[in-house]
């Protein structure tokens, strides 16, 4: 299937090198307003340049459009493909807005065309064999989770683009780095019913905020509390997702949550336990995750059915980061109800 990619910035690289590690995807096209940030793209890949998407869809032997823009365009950018009867590929998150979100299902259902949002660390191998336990119910019923990202993001970062830490096109720690943490939690858990959040720009110079803190109350009663930072010196700390239950407690963690920290689990000897972590430990990253969503998209089209993480997937994490700005923004618990946020 013969792919585009919009918006030629850094995670471009990773769309372009998923779609060449797959033997059914070609890259055709790429659409950037710099005439110079596709260069690499034609020079590496053979694709056609274009500086207006309304070109780009034109081309009808193109099926998929991988949407790599700042997250305040994508909504415009994802509607036009859609009417152009294009599947799309879209970065987290998938919008700003919940109104903005709602408009993008909604185009692609009218034009039946697939949506999938870009997750990819639901596809790690230790995220995975968690998901497995998880599954089979062997850690019995769940008392709580906790998920942190303690990461580095400098100022040299956030300086790079003026979009870059911007409330309308690209939001802070929870919207840009952790909202896979919480797209996890998510899946971990279940549908969120209650958040409390506190939040604050404490040492880079941007417009949203650079460390949030909250707490959540699941449908299922049990309850999760959130840590994310960019602030931390001097490079990323921690990336973990803990999750008690009665019969087991679970850690993934490491500066990329890529390892077992803590496994025990009732009726599971050292000695499995251990072959379990090692298993992990011998191949952490697995294939890309961006080569798994590609290669997703490929066989959802061919088999008809809905991508692995769909844009409701997209949908339900950015519902939980707005609930949390609105809770920062209010100092008052926030409940789920969906369509009430708007981003700030």
């Amino acid at each position: 299937m013969n792919f585009a990619i919009v918006g030629c910035g850094f995670i471009a690289k990773k769309h372009a090198q998923a779609i060449e590690n797959i033997e059914e995807a070609k890259l055709i096209a790429v659409c950037d307003k710099v005439t110079a940030a596709m260069k690499y793209y034609t020079e590496t890949y053979g694709a056609t340049p274009y500086t207006e998407m309304t070109d780009l869809l034109e081309d009808e032997q193109l099926d998929v459009v991988c949407i790599c823009t700042p997250s305040g365009l994508h909504a415009p950018l994802a509607e036009a493909a859609a009417k152009a009867k294009k599947h799309i590929i879209l970065e987290k998150p998938i919008a700003m807005t919940l109104a903005e979100t709602d408009r993008i299902i909604k185009a692609c259902h009218e034009n039946k065309v697939k949506l999938a949002v870009v997750h990819p660390n639901r596809f790690r191998p230790v995220v995975q064999e968690l998901r497995n336990i998880l599954d089979k119910g062997l850690l019995g019923k769940i008392s709580h989770a906790s998920c942190i990202v303690n990461w580095n993001r400098n100022q040299e970062y956030y300086d790079q683009a003026p979009w870059r830490g911007t409330k309308q096109y690209d939001g802070g720690v929870l919207m840009n780095q952790a909202i896979h943490n919480l797209d996890l939690l998510l899946w971990f858990m279940g549908q969120a019913e209650q958040v409390f959040s506190m939040e604050a720009t404490r040492l880079r110079n941007i417009e949203a905020e650079d460390v949030s803190t909250g707490v959540i109350r699941f449908k299922s009663g049990a309850l999760g509390t959130v840590q994310a930072a960019t602030t931390v010196y001097p490079r990323n700390y921690e990336e973990s997702i803990t999750i008690f239950g009665e019969k087991g407690t679970i850690k993934i963690g490491g500066a990329n949550a890529l390892y077992f920290e803590h496994l025990q689990i009732e009726g599971m000897t050292e000695t499995e336990a251990q072959a379990l972590k090692e298993k992990v430990k011998s191949d952490p990253w697995g294939t890309p995750g961006h080569q798994h969503i590609v290669s997703d998209m490929i066989e959802a089209i061919k088999e008809e059915r809905n991508p692995a993480v769909t844009g409701e997937d997209g949908k339900r994490a950015l519902e939980l980061v707005l609930a949390f700005y609105e809770s920062a923004e209010l100092n008052q618990p926030i409940e789920l109800k969906e369509g009430d946020y708007a981003c700030r």
